[in-house]
């Protein structure tokens, strides 16, 4: 078959002919799937049931230390859940805070920290004339959204096979000292599923920013979310990268176990260097006298250690591996050849990133909910939710079952033909 591109008039328009018949024959079916988030499903969910059977009222809640985890204490988290989290994040236990169930929150703390108090003595945020932060796009619509609440201007950076442009990161933060910070998804990424590469990794750890108060924000969200057990992607630890370059300052680190254990009662860890944390730790002692330690006691108690961890990311794998093949068979199947788009195969993390003709990716996510598929919205990927090339949209697997996800991706594929032709049609006018 002739990719969409090369057909005449009359072959375009006996193609959309045929697809409006069938998007009529998909319309009558009454669908209604939901994956709009990368949200587990609720077979991920059930893996971590037993964890509630950890404790009961006649158990011991103290921590190995003896400190008692029903009282006060232990700001920056229990010594034995630290170790985990360092662990999972492959740092040292004396680099990590844990905080409570959510590291967006942490990623949202720190934010506000800046604007309210500055980075580590430096003048506060909300004291200057503008403040940036450099945004690899597509990229995590939440993290847009914590910038754009705080007014903080935001600027695109393109995205390329092994991460971020760094020529472009490197211009603007060697050089502008506005620029506070930058968003990063490191291994992964969300939600284009690429990993950073070490020349990445390396550059980010040796810019010179014109800013003393500039830190990069590597939310290290997917850091054992592998969906393969043969093929599995490896960044340089940032941390120690850092340190050697003569930048131990310049990182946070965050992750958490919201997509591991119940993402509503996980836990959450910050790593940086000593002089960031001692900071962070004398705000977060008006702020709090301490989080939920009976929570991170019962993570240390189910998961015992890393390679609990591991074992436990096996099974969410099993899970999630049909569902990102049931998108990939029929993106393959469908679209391959006719030139009206483009996919990564990822191999961990919680998203399928599709870049379809520009000028069409709203319309296609539009045709889907039309036929009860709900999708992330198109421009969610980037700054202001503005995709110059209205191109870019991430298709979320891990919340329907597999027979949904089937059904959901057949969905997609005819809406993104339906839109393609009606494109190449337009065009030609």
């Amino acid at each position: 078959m002739k990719s969409y591109p090369e057909m005449n008039k009359e072959e375009l328009l006996e193609e959309r002919a045929a697809l409006q018949d069938a998007y009529k024959t998909e319309e009558a079916k009454g669908l209604s799937l939901n994956m709009a988030r990368g949200k587990p499903g609720r077979s991920q969910l059930e893996l971590a049931m037993p964890m509630l059977d950890v404790f009961n009222s006649h158990s011991d809640m103290n921590t190995l230390l003896g400190n008692d985890t029903r009282n006060y204490g232990d700001l920056d988290g229990i010594g034995e859940c630290r170790r985990l989290m360092a662990d999972m994040m492959e740092v040292e236990k004396d680099n990590v805070i844990v905080c409570g169930n959510s590291s967006l929150n942490i990623m949202y703390d720190t934010v506000a920290r800046s604007m309210d108090f500055g980075v580590c003595g430096s003048t506060p945020w909300h004291k200057l004339e503008n403040v940036k932060f450099l945004c690899p796009v597509p990229g995590y619509d939440r993290h847009f959204a914590i910038t754009e609440l705080f007014g903080i201007e935001m600027i695109p950076i393109a995205m390329n096979d092994n991460g971020p442009d760094m020529d472009q990161v490197e211009a603007y933060v060697n050089s502008d000292p506005a620029v506070k910070g930058i968003w990063c998804v490191p291994k992964y990424s969300n939600p284009t599923g690429i990993s950073y590469s070490d020349e990445v990794v390396r550059r980010f750890a040796a810019l010179k920013p014109a800013a003393e108060d500039f830190r990069i924000y590597w939310d290290n969200a997917y850091c054992i979310h592998h969906l393969y057990e043969d093929t599995q992607d490896t960044i340089l630890n940032i941390l120690e990268e850092c340190t050697k370059a003569g930048n131990p300052d310049i990182v946070y680190i965050f992750a958490s176990t919201s997509k591991i254990s119940f993402p509503g009662s996980g836990v959450s860890a910050i790593a940086a260097s000593e002089k960031n944390l001692d900071y962070i730790l004398s705000k977060m002692t008006v702020q709090t006298i301490g989080h939920d330690k009976i929570n991170q006691l019962r993570h240390v108690r189910f998961f015992k250690d890393i390679d609990g961890l591991k074992l436990h990311m096996k099974k969410h794998a099993e899970l999630l591996r049909p569902k990102f093949e049931a998108v990939l068979t029929e993106l393959d199947n469908e679209l391959e050849g006719l030139g009206i788009g483009s996919w990564i195969k990822p191999r961990g993390g919680y998203f399928i990133s599709f870049n379809a003709l520009p000028g069409t990716a709203k319309r296609i996510v539009g045709m889907c909910k039309d036929l009860g598929v709900i999708m992330t919205g198109a421009g969610a990927t980037y700054p202001y939710h503005n995709d110059p090339q209205d191109s870019n949209i991430r298709i979320a697997p891990s919340f329907p079952t597999p027979e949904e996800m089937s059904e959901a991706a057949k969905v997609f594929v005819l809406c993104v033909k339906l839109a393609s032709v009606e494109k190449l049609l337009q065009d030609m006018e």
